[in-house]
């Protein structure tokens, strides 16, 4: 078990609000469940997790030992739109996380590549066998998978050199203008809420291209291009040009047309690892994004 001491840097701050700020490796819900569990004390007694801290207070925390992770075979169907001897391409679901973490250690895309090729295992980091880029939880579409050193050390140089062509589908709100253009805004995290992604000044360097493909009513759908590869960067970006992502609860606000953000990795072009030959890949919008859609114009109608 580890223990933390730390001095309050201000006052009128919640006790939970300020181990979240203060200790990188917890989150405020993380925050509350300790000083529930007994293992923080303000000034030696203990406490809320809305008690304010006053300036000069003195705080304990015990931390526990997080349990080692591990990426453990699971029979997860998924739906595969191209495999050779070198990579698998995913149509990847929405709610389905990629990798294995803290909150999420089994059900996870690793675990289901790994029931149908085990030689992954051995591929990449240990919790990330075979990945070379990411989509979040609850955005759909497609994801390339290596299935050999040779393959992963291509894809992760192409991704390096911006070879590889990633275009999503993002229904907006709002009409950008210019209807087609480049944001360029430097990306990092938060300065207050850590879970979350920011144009923050040092951050970064990030890029997206948009055009916009139609109009509906007060929203638009647009063709997005991430040029960089940043955490949540579609999402920060059209969020930070006052165009949030429909359904979005982290940049934005839910929606009653759908329950997540709505943003699909919808075209994928990269070069084959083997046959460097060029290859686009395409993900048709799925049901609940096609569903939300028909639901918008017909209030619209």
């Amino acid at each position: 078990m580890k223990t933390l001491a730390l001095t309050a840097d201000k006052s009128g701050e919640r006790l939970d609000v300020f181990l979240a700020r203060r200790c990188r490796e917890l989150s405020r819900s993380q925050a509350q469940r300790l000083i529930d569990n007994g293992l923080v004390t303000l000034n030696g007694q203990p406490a809320k997790p809305s008690q304010p801290t006053v300036q000069g207070d003195h705080v304990l925390v015990q931390l526990m030992p997080a349990p080692e992770l591990e990426a453990i075979p699971e029979a997860i169907p998924l739906t595969i739109i191209y495999q050779d001897s070198d990579i698998i391409v995913v149509d990847k679901p929405a709610g389905l996380t990629v990798h294995p973490a803290p909150g999420h250690p089994r059900g996870t895309l690793v675990n289901a590549l790994l029931a149908l090729n085990p030689e992954l295992a051995n591929i990449g980091e240990k919790l990330r066998p075979g990945i070379v880029h990411r989509l979040d939880k609850d955005t759909s579409g497609l994801l390339v998978v290596a299935k050999n050193q040779r393959a992963h050390r291509s894809l992760t140089q192409q991704l390096k050199d911006r070879e590889v062509q990633k275009t999503y589908l993002a229904l907006v709100h709002g009409r950008p203008q210019p209807a087609q253009g480049v944001i360029e805004a430097p990306i990092g995290r938060h300065p207050r809420q850590r879970k979350r992604m920011a144009v923050v000044e040092g951050g970064r360097a990030a890029q997206t291209r948009y055009r916009t493909r139609e109009v509906i009513g007060p929203y638009a759908l647009l063709e997005v291009e991430p040029v960089t590869g940043r955490t949540h960067q579609v999402r920060v970006h059209m969020a930070s040009r006052g165009h949030p992502l429909v359904g979005d609860p982290v940049y934005g606000r839910r929606s009653p047309h759908v329950e997540r953000q709505f943003l699909h990795a919808w075209r994928l072009a990269f070069r084959l690892p083997g046959s460097q030959r060029d290859i686009e890949l395409e993900s048709p919008l799925p049901l609940d994004l096609r569903e939300a859609l028909q639901k918008i114009r017909e209030s619209l109608a």
